[in-house]
């Protein structure tokens, strides 16, 4: 009997895997560290789970593909395909996020609320290659992400959510100012 509200697309280790640390119950951040190193035991190669259709992104933006929905609403996987240039809004969660870069290069600015609200202040910047894992939880996973490679990027995430019925995994976008750290 499938588990998944979809036709699971994961490989049944990491799904095993990351249902196990979820069953816990534990800190939204605790979880994402915990399956942000399973990421790291499993590297798993991007054609073991898209399509070649789906591995070459879409000119308008980077693409979700959701791979699996835990039943119970417990968490998500999806890959996410990005051509060079693609980025996300700066953006928060609805839950905690693990991620894993499979192919590719994406850069990571992670921001901080500044001047009582009224600006955003970038307080890390980081690139990520293959094999690169990181967990985010709220509060605090302000972050915007971008291709900067010069080929297709594709990374695994995996959110502590029902992205299936949520649709996505944003809580909100921010168009706010960024304050630029004199130098």
């Amino acid at each position: 009997m499938s588990t998944s509200k979809v036709p699971s697309r994961c490989p049944g280790l990491l799904v095993n895997a990351i249902r196990g640390i979820t069953r816990h119950r534990l800190t939204w951040e605790l979880t994402s560290l915990m399956i942000a190193g399973e990421l790291e035991r499993q590297p798993l190669p991007p054609s073991e789970l898209l399509t070649q259709a789906e591995l070459g992104g879409d000119a308008g933006g980077y693409k979700c593909h959701l791979l699996h929905a835990e039943l119970d609403g417990s968490f998500s996987v999806l890959a996410m395909v990005w051509r060079p240039g693609q980025a996300t809004a700066i953006h928060d969660h609805v839950t905690w996020c693990a991620t894993a870069v499979l192919q590719g290069i994406e850069s990571e600015e992670v921001f901080t609320i500044a001047d009582g609200g009224a600006a955003l202040e970038l307080a890390a910047h980081r690139e990520n290659h293959p094999g690169a894992v990181s967990g985010l939880a709220p509060p605090g996973d302000i972050h915007r992400v971008t291709n900067c490679g010069d080929e297709v990027a594709v990374s695994l995430h995996v959110y502590g959510a029902d992205i299936s019925r949520l649709g996505s995994s944003v809580r909100r976008t921010y168009d706010l100012p960024v304050l630029v750290a004199a130098s």
